[in-house]
């Protein structure tokens, strides 16, 4: 991860802040490898249950911001 983000929490706050430039410039500052583990975990908070509605909410803006969302 680029060290333009002090923390992983700033990171999360910035691909869930429903934002679509901040979302897509932090995920531009990750690797391959950590751009698909955040894709697979915001998809997992979309669909599975147990996520506060907000959060999916926010998830689901990140996805669509970076032209990932799949309604499958």
């Amino acid at each position: 991860m680029n060290n333009s983000f002090t923390s992983l929490e700033q990171l999360w706050d910035n691909l869930l802040s429903r934002e679509p430039a901040l979302v897509r410039q932090a995920y531009a500052d990750l690797d391959k490898q950590e751009q698909e583990a955040v894709l697979a975990h915001l998809r997992k908070m979309v669909k599975e249950a147990g996520w506060h509605p907000e959060q999916r909410a926010s998830a689901m803006a990140a996805l669509e911001a970076l032209g990932a969302f799949d309604e499958r």
